[in-house]
C-alpha cells in the first residue's frame, strides 16, 4: 500500500522574515494535508473539521455535541487513524467507574521469591487521543477523573503523579436530546474543554455524498500524514503569533462583556446572562485566534480570528439566566449579539 507523502517539517529557527513566512506557509501544508485526509471519510462538515483541528493545534480539548448519527464519533476514529499517535476510546456509561479511566495500582506477585508489590496499571487515559464517547452518560465521578488529565496533563493514583505522553488530545461527544439516565457535565468540567462544537445536520448533498459512499461499499483507507513532533512543532509555532494590544483588548472585552453586572456588557443581553466567562474563555479566544491565523498564512491575529473563535470558546461558559432559558435564548445568540455590540476599538 502506498504511503502518504510526509507534510513539511516546522523549522522553529527563525532568523529573518523569510524563515517566518516558510514555516507559516509549512503550517498551512500540514493543516490542509490533514484536512484532507479526513475529507476522504467524513462527508461535509468543513466547520467542524476546522473547529477541532483549531483545538488540536492550539493544544486544547474538544467537546463535540449533535443528534446521533452526524458523524461525532467517525469525525474522532477519522483523525486517529490519520495522526501518529495511540489512540483509546472510552465508552461512558452509569457503571463507569475513575479507576476504569484513570487505571489503578495492582498487586503482582514473583514467582521466583513470592515477594508482593504494588504495581500501577495504567487505564485508557494513558493514550495520547482519547475518545470520551457520550460522557454525559457517566455519573459526576467518573466525569472528574477526567479534570486533572486534561488541565495538568498528569493522573494521580494511590499518591503517585504519572505524567501523560504528548501531545495529549481529549475529543468528547454528548447528545444534547436525550437527557434520560444522562449527568449535565458541571461548569468545572466544561471549562477544561477548549471548544464546544456544535454539530450540524448533513444538507441534501452531502446527504447524497454519505449515502453513495455507504451503500455503494466504499471503504477510502486514511493513512497516516503526521506524528507527534510534528504536532507539538505546530503548537509551538501558533504559541509565537503576534496578537496586537488592541486585538488583545477586544478578546478582553468580548470576556467582560458576558459579565451581567460589568460596565462592558450591553444592555440587551444583560438579562440573558446568570453567569458570565472565565479569564481562561479569554485565554481559549488568543490562543484559537493565532493558530486561525497560521491557518490563513498569517503571523500575527486580527479582529476576525477571534471573531472566528468566538461561538465554540464560549458558549459552553456562559450560564444563561432563567429568563433566557424561558425566552428559547441560546448561548450563541447572546455571542452574536454580543460580537456586534462590541466594538474593536476603544479610544
Amino acid at each position: 500500500m502506498p504511503t502518504a507523502s510526509a507534510p513539511p517539517s516546522l523549522d522553529m529557527h527563525f532568523n529573518d522574515t523569510e524563515s517566518v513566512i516558510r514555516a507559516c506557509a509549512s503550517f498551512r501544508d500540514i493543516f490542509d494535508t490533514l484536512r484532507k485526509e479526513i475529507g476522504k471519510v467524513l462527508v461535509g462538515q468543513d466547520e467542524i473539521v476546522h473547529q477541532t483541528l483549531i483545538c488540536l493545534f492550539a493544544g486544547g480539548h474538544a467537546l463535540l455535541e449533535g443528534v446521533p448519527g452526524l458523524g461525532k464519533t467517525l469525525l474522532i476514529k477519522t483523525l486517529s487513524d490519520s495522526l501518529g499517535l495511540t489512540f483509546a476510546r472510552i465508552q461512558f456509561t452509569p457503571d463507569l467507574m475513575p479507576a476504569d479511566i484513570t487505571g489503578t495500582s495492582i498487586v503482582v506477585e514473583d514467582e521466583r521469591t513470592g515477594h508482593r508489590s504494588f504495581t500501577f496499571s495504567p487505564g485508557p487515559i494513558f493514550h495520547q487521543l482519547v475518545l470520551a464517547d457520550e460522557i454525559n452518560r457517566a455519573t459526576p465521578k467518573s466525569q472528574s477523573s477526567l479534570l486533572e488529565a486534561m488541565q495538568e496533563r498528569s493522573v494521580t493514583v494511590a499518591g503517585q503523579t504519572h505524567q501523560l505522553e504528548q501531545p495529549f488530545f481529549v475529543m468528547a461527544t454528548q447528545n444534547p436530546i436525550e437527557q434520560e439516565g444522562t449527568y449535565s457535565l458541571p461548569e468545572a468540567q466544561l471549562d477544561r474543554f477548549f471548544f464546544k462544537i456544535a454539530v450540524p445536520y448533513a444538507t441534501r448533498i452531502e446527504m447524497n455524498e454519505i449515502l453513495h459512499r455507504t451503500t455503494a461499499r466504499i471503504d477510502p483507507t486514511v493513512e497516516k500524514v503526521l506524528d507527534g513532533d510534528t504536532i507539538q512543532s505546530a503548537q509551538q509555532l501558533a504559541q509565537r503569533v503576534i496578537v496586537a494590544p488592541q486585538v488583545q483588548d477586544y478578546a478582553i472585552r468580548l470576556v467582560l462583556g458576558t459579565h451581567p453586572d460589568g460596565e462592558h456588557c450591553p444592555e440587551n443581553i444583560r438579562r440573558m446572562i446568570h453567569v458570565g466567562v472565565s479569564p481562561r474563555g479569554a485565554q481559549t479566544l488568543i490562543t484559537a485566534a493565532k493558530v486561525q491565523a497560521l491557518i490563513e498564512g498569517r503571523y500575527a491575529a486580527a479582529f476576525h480570528d477571534v471573531q472566528v473563535a468566538a461561538l465554540p470558546a464560549l458558549r459552553h461558559r456562559i450560564i444563561r439566566s432563567f429568563e433566557a432559558e424561558a425566552d428559547g435564548i441560546n448561548t450563541d445568540t447572546i455571542i452574536d449579539t454580543l460580537i456586534t455590540h462590541t466594538p474593536r476599538e476603544v479610544e
